[in-house]
């Protein structure tokens, strides 16, 4: 099968990250639960992953970098941080349910700071227009999960700054691909997954965390054990419970790959395969493309649609052919209705460090005859 599907998880990881988590299954217990040698270890690989996502994101404390399940996990802390019921929150119009449920939840008076897709100066001025003394928190996803839009979180964080209005960044699909600078950024939060741009497992995450976060679960630290509530300081206010320490070593050797590929040849690798994609899938008769013409602001995700067939249906046939791809609304409704697509959905293809041309050639080949034949 060739894996097109890496804006849900990189599929293909580097051999190191399953060594790295067999080694932790062997020698390793739980950091902060023992004097003894297992939970030393522990403990080191703990701090070395922190330390490489600290290089890695130009966070200027190590302490501030938080082990999480997932960035939903890292964004309900942050979004239960600073978000109060009658809020009022200003997000993109590219934004995950995983931001969309917990401000509703929360209770939030949301305001979508919409504009065409790739249309970097309009995302920028339609958060400039919202954002008013009313405005309590400012979200924004680092880049679309659905078409690869990477948005203008730089020039947003200065506006927030300049404001004093909170922000919270969505790295879900820059990490490890893009700058995600967060001494740059000066944002209150940013969250991302491990197991995408990172090349680490499921079920891991990094929340780079002000002093301002407020605990999403409470329990068992390694710390502070006399106090009722959970610690005051961080990174141990966000990391109730058992670390799962497989899955922390397999992040590190991830986030270590990333580093010594580096993210701008990662990135410059992924965009020049989509591109090429998308240069492939508009010449065929039937398809319509959602690329970004000047080739600036995409990465390695591009959404297309039949006009003959539904996404899923597309989807699944893509499938059976040997292509895994996502089809559908991809979590991702509100990014659906900013360009129009909602109603059926999209193909998406996403790439990886490990995708090749040769792969882009045998899928447009492969939507080519499915649209001939429809």
């Amino acid at each position: 099968m060739i894996y097109l599907d890496a804006a849900a998880t990189s599929f293909q990881k580097p051999a190191a990250v399953e060594r790295a988590m067999s080694e932790a299954l062997r020698t390793m217990s739980s950091p902060g639960r023992g004097g003894h040698a297992l939970a030393s270890r522990a403990e080191g690989k703990l701090y070395e992953c922190r330390e490489r996502a600290a290089a890695l994101f130009n966070v200027p404390d190590v302490e501030r970098v938080a082990v999480t399940f997932n960035a939903t996990h890292g964004l309900n802390i942050a979004i239960r941080s600073l978000v109060r019921p009658g809020d009022r929150v200003v997000i993109s119009g590219y934004e995950h349910n995983s931001v969309l449920r917990p401000l509703n939840a929360a209770g939030a008076q949301i305001s979508v700071a919409s504009g065409p897709v790739f249309d970097y100066e309009a995302a920028l001025l339609a958060f400039d227009r919202l954002m008013d003394r009313e405005t309590k928190c400012v979200v924004i996803n680092h880049v679309s999960n659905v078409f690869g839009f990477e948005l203008p979180v730089y020039e947003v964080a200065e506006l927030c700054r300049a404001r004093g209005v909170p922000l919270i960044v969505d790295a879900s699909q820059s990490a490890g691909v893009l700058k995600v600078d967060a001494g740059a950024l000066g944002a209150d939060f940013i969250a991302m997954p491990g197991h995408k741009g990172l090349y680490g497992p499921q079920g891991t995450g990094l929340l780079i965390a002000s002093e301002n976060a407020l605990p999403l679960l409470y329990g068992g630290s390694g710390s502070d054990s006399l106090n009722p509530g959970m610690p005051d300081f961080l990174p141990d206010k966000l990391e109730a419970g058992t670390h799962n320490m497989p899955g922390i070593a397999g992040l590190c050797a991830g986030m270590a790959f990333v580093q010594s590929q580096t993210p701008e040849k990662i990135a410059a690798h992924e965009r020049a395969l989509i591109r090429h994609l998308a240069g492939e899938l508009a010449k065929i008769w039937g398809v319509h493309v959602f690329s970004d013409a000047k080739g600036m602001h995409q990465t390695g995700v591009l959404s297309f649609e039949f006009d003959s067939l539904s996404s899923e249906e597309a989807g699944e046939r893509l499938s059976n052919l040997g292509f895994a791809v996502r089809a559908g609304l991809h979590c991702s409704p509100l990014a659906h209705r900013t360009v129009g697509t909602v109603k059926r959905g999209t193909v998406r293809a996403s790439v990886s460090a490990f995708n090749t041309k040769r792969e882009m050639d045998a899928f447009a080949e492969t939507v080519e005859r499915m649209a001939r034949d429809g």
